[in-house]
């Protein structure tokens, strides 16, 4: 029943909580908690141990590694992955061994100095022979006549360095042009050791060089290539053809010099190179025939007597 107004408002006691306190939250986190129905009561079936253990990697995955036939596709698999890696490995072996590579590469700084010093200036060098040790040639550090592949490498990269400088002072560098520059300077490498090894196997010369060998040597023509292209900036085109004439003078003398105990054959370096040895090796075979066949030939005439 609705009272009369009688110029009074009437108002409404509003009930006035206390502050708000620091623990309390917009919403309650539910996340870790089992869920619940209607009736306030946990979901049944609820697991409240944590998640289940398949996806944890438990039962699951132990059946799967207990299981033979997974057992046998693993075995399979690694298997024919090391099948695989084999016939990687036997495939590089057939061009290049990874020993003999190391070889090349088993050089110091006193070893460096003295074989540019060589290059350079060859013809103050008087002792060519290559040394061994048990029908093994000695290693670079080891023998400076050794052959090598340290310098030529750095050499072919310090040599397309200089171009690209010498290029960059001429206004005519370009990334196109330095890239071609160095696959230039690679593709005549690979002509000059194919036109070397074509020779000697027309020729039918027999010698103990390898692949890496003509590598080597041929690579040896950068180190005067890098002192002709420092004269020509520093001295102009005067200093670029006396040093182009100079490096080329020295890298001949070298190279005969170097190759002629391995291609031609020397009495001189008998019994001490290893073609000298191999060479001394089949005179004896040679007289043990010939010792034979005389022992034969007396056996024969004392039976006829």
């Amino acid at each position: 029943m609705d009272l009369p107004h009688h110029g009074y408002r009437s108002t409404k006691q509003r009930s006035r909580g206390g502050p708000p306190s620091s623990d309390s939250v917009l919403f309650d986190d539910t996340s870790s908690t089992a869920p619940m129905n209607s009736q306030g009561y946990y979901t049944p079936g609820y697991s409240m141990g944590g998640p289940s253990t398949d996806m944890q990697g438990g039962p699951a995955m132990n059946n799967m590694f207990t299981d033979p036939m997974a057992n046998a596709a693993m075995m399979y698999g690694s298997s024919l992955a090391n099948q695989g890696k084999d016939m990687v490995n036997k495939e590089i072996s057939r061009f290049m061994s990874v020993n003999k590579l190391k070889y090349f590469f088993a050089v110091d700084t006193k070893y460096v100095i003295k074989k540019l010093m060589i290059l350079m200036f060859p013809y103050t060098h008087q002792d060519w022979e290559v040394r061994y040790h048990r029908d093994s040639p000695l290693t670079p550090r080891q023998d400076v006549n050794a052959p090598d592949l340290y310098i030529p490498t750095m050499a072919f990269i310090t040599y397309i360095l200089l171009a690209g400088m010498a290029l960059g002072i001429q206004k005519r560098f370009s990334p196109e042009v330095l890239g071609l520059c160095a696959s230039t300077a690679l593709v005549w490498i690979i002509i000059e050791v194919l036109v070397m090894l074509l020779s000697l196997y027309l020729l039918t010369v027999h010698s103990d060089l390898s692949t890496f060998d003509l590598v080597a040597y041929s690579g040896y023509k950068y180190v005067g290539m890098i002192f002709t292209v420092l004269s020509g900036l520093l001295f102009g085109s005067d200093g670029y053809y006396v040093a182009l004439a100079w490096s080329s003078c020295a890298l001949m003398f070298f190279i005969v010099r170097s190759l002629k105990m391995k291609i031609i054959p020397s009495t001189d370096s008998m019994g001490t190179g290893g073609r000298g040895r191999e060479t001394d090796r089949q005179t004896d075979r040679y007289r043990e025939a010939d010792r034979y066949r005389e022992t034969e030939r007396d056996t024969e005439t004392h039976t006829a007597y």
